[in-house]
């Protein structure tokens, strides 16, 4: 069944109706509660703007950080709702709760046009409850904050992608209870998807970093038959490395997965390319002494927080002629200069592939941070994804409770 989208319900007519829209505003803060990467709240003003334009009473809720199911001031949703005002040129009322009298209050009070944050959704526990009936009655609490007053219901609109992976009160539940929708953000990312899991246009070459193998192992199984290469770096290059009887010093390592890293070398070794060279160094830190050596020649002592420029050059020849691409995971320590010009070199080698028509996907989380960090151009990339877990789940071909749910 197909989903119904934002402009099926702008087309019905929003005027007076009241709207609840799940956004991904889960940014970055430094100590001081600046938001360090506006990027997903820039991503949801599209739908959010089209809704108060055609006079929607707008309630929006989304989450900020890992609360522990009740208010922390730490998590609140206050530099959001005034990043928010500034890229909506609207004024963004922020609830003092999440369901509770304010909330309510502020909501009853709307006027056509009018957009209310509610607070951080998972300062309230049932948010995130394995109990279906906890979730549920968090669900039509938010469904009555956009109940017209003659009882009529509102409208539901998912935009949040990074947390459509997710069977949460305000992603799942909420969207039984009331017409549903797919907005903006949503739709993109599922269709974009969508080309990377199809017969999309060949060689396709998929770029995988970060940390864990495990993180990754099933998108590597998934993508290992569709893709012509997979390019693999960051920590989770090392255990396959030292599957392969390489010393990897004190590298990033993860012992458990030796095996299966060692058989999908076997099984894939033809489409999966590892690192030649690797920047070492003698401890985790921004000015620590570095040595770039052969992947197979690590110190003992030493720890690989790069790949080196052999490596780089080797992967950038692949993506070079690459038509379909996706991107997810650094190539090393990107946050420290020392160790971000593998990352940078091989963005750089996606950007040159986009540029002679290639369709290329960044899939959120760190990748997103480090094309922002880095300073590269957001346009040279054919679309940067604002969920990395919900990106992956969807590559490993897994069922999105988010999106399942808006197909009934």
């Amino acid at each position: 069944m197909a989903i119904n989208s934002l402009s099926d319900l702008l087309a019905e007519g929003v005027e007076g109706r009241g709207v609840l829209v799940r956004s991904d505003l889960n940014v970055p803060l430094d100590d001081n509660g600046n938001i360090t990467d506006p990027g997903r709240i820039i991503a949801s003003v599209p739908t959010l703007k089209a809704l108060a334009e055609a006079g929607a009473k707008v309630v929006v809720t989304a989450h900020l950080g890992r609360p522990k199911g009740e208010p922390d001031p730490k998590f609140s949703l206050a530099p959001v709702a005034a990043a928010l005002s500034e890229q909506l040129g609207r004024h963004v009322q922020l609830a003092g709760d999440v369901v509770g009298t304010d909330a309510l209050a502020r909501a009853e009070g709307l006027t056509d046009g009018d957009v209310l944050l509610l607070e951080n959704i998972r300062f309230d526990a049932r948010e995130t409850s394995k109990d279906d009936a906890e979730r549920l009655a968090l669900a039509k609490a938010l469904a009555g904050l956009v109940e017209g007053a003659d009882g009529t219901p509102g409208a539901f609109v998912s935009d949040g992608f990074g947390v459509v992976h997710r069977k949460q009160a305000s992603v799942y539940d909420v969207a039984t209870l009331l017409p549903h929708y797919a907005g903006t953000l949503v739709a993109t990312e599922v269709k974009v998807l969508e080309q990377l899991t199809s017969a999309g246009e060949r060689p396709y070459a998929v770029v995988l970093g970060g940390s864990k193998v495990s993180d990754k192992l099933a998108v590597i199984e998934n993508l290992a038959t569709k893709a012509d290469s997979i390019v693999i770096g960051g920590g989770m290059c090392f255990t396959f490395l030292a599957a392969q009887g390489v010393s990897v010093g004190s590298s990033l390592l993860q012992e458990e997965m030796l095996d299966t890293c060692r058989h999908l070398l076997e099984k894939y070794g033809d489409v999966i390319h590892l690192p030649v060279d690797i920047v070492a160094a003698d401890r985790f830190a921004a000015d620590a002494n570095t040595e770039t050596v052969a992947a197979d020649q690590i110190p003992d002592g030493k720890m690989g927080l790069d790949i080196g420029p052999e490596s780089v050059k080797r992967f950038a020849a692949l993506l070079s002629n690459a038509k379909t691409v996706f991107w997810n995971g650094p190539m090393g320590v990107f946050e420290f200069e020392a160790f971000a010009a593998g990352t940078k070199g091989v963005a750089e080698a996606i950007i040159g592939a986009t540029g002679k028509g290639a369709f290329s996907v960044v899939g959120g989380g760190d990748s997103a941070a480090a094309v922002r960090l880095l300073g590269l151009p957001e346009d040279g990339f054919s679309h940067i994804s604002t969920g990395g877990g919900a990106s992956l789940e969807y590559l490993e071909g897994k069922t999105l409770p988010g999106i399942d749910v808006l197909e009934s």
